[in-house]
């Protein structure tokens, strides 16, 4: 019944991004949290001005809240989002992403550009990403995936940053938790080097 209960709750959170997109600004002001006091204006619609005729579509300050499997929350923010033509995708700028535990543990992800596709149960975060835990980790990479209803991300490249221990590099990096609510693990692979630092200690 959680993974139920969960599954209509990530889609009631996705319909609060999708239906204002398609309903342009009238029913953004319902189902959008927008900082600003206007969000019909802030939804920019190209006309003539478009070569190719088309008519993007463009929500700005959208907020995405749901829960993961393991009882953790999720939550995005992004400084503008829209859809992606022909696709479940939605495409968004500036993403801010923060999962929280149930023990408090938290891992934040930021990324210029990032493709969520609720279909797929994932999201594409690309453009140089910046990945923090609430252990002391922050670690730089290209892009990653990372899923949407439960805690599962990985690098798709090379990763560099700090730690508890000082500076480390590595092929591969992987963020699982025990499936429990349990704290998150930063797994480091595909030869991992780390510089020793003994005043981060």
């Amino acid at each position: 019944m959680r993974q139920r209960g969960s599954k209509y709750s990530r889609m009631i959170a996705w319909l609060k991004i999708l239906l204002p997109i398609a309903a342009l600004g009238l029913l953004s002001t319902t189902f959008l949290l927008s900082r600003d006091p206007d969000p019909a204006a802030n939804v920019p619609i190209s006309g003539g001005g478009d070569p190719d005729g088309l008519v993007r579509e463009q929500v700005t300050d959208p907020y995405f809240a749901g829960t993961t499997n393991s009882g953790g929350s999720l939550t995005m923010t992004a400084r503008s989002a829209r859809p992606v033509p022909d696709s479940d995708e939605v495409e968004a700028d500036t993403l801010d992403a923060v999962i929280v535990m149930k023990d408090g543990s938290e891992v934040v992800l930021r990324a210029p550009l990032a493709n969520l596709s609720d279909k797929r149960d994932d999201a594409f975060l690309s453009g140089g990403v910046t990945v923090s835990s609430s252990t002391g980790y922050t670690v730089t990479t290209d892009s990653l995936n990372a899923a949407l209803s439960r805690v599962e991300v990985e690098s798709l490249g090379p990763v560099a940053g700090n730690g508890p221990a000082g500076q480390l590099t590595a092929g591969k990096m992987r963020i699982t938790s025990d499936g429990t609510g349990g704290d998150v693990q930063l797994l480091f692979t595909d030869g991992v080097k780390l510089i020793y630092d003994p005043k981060t200690e």
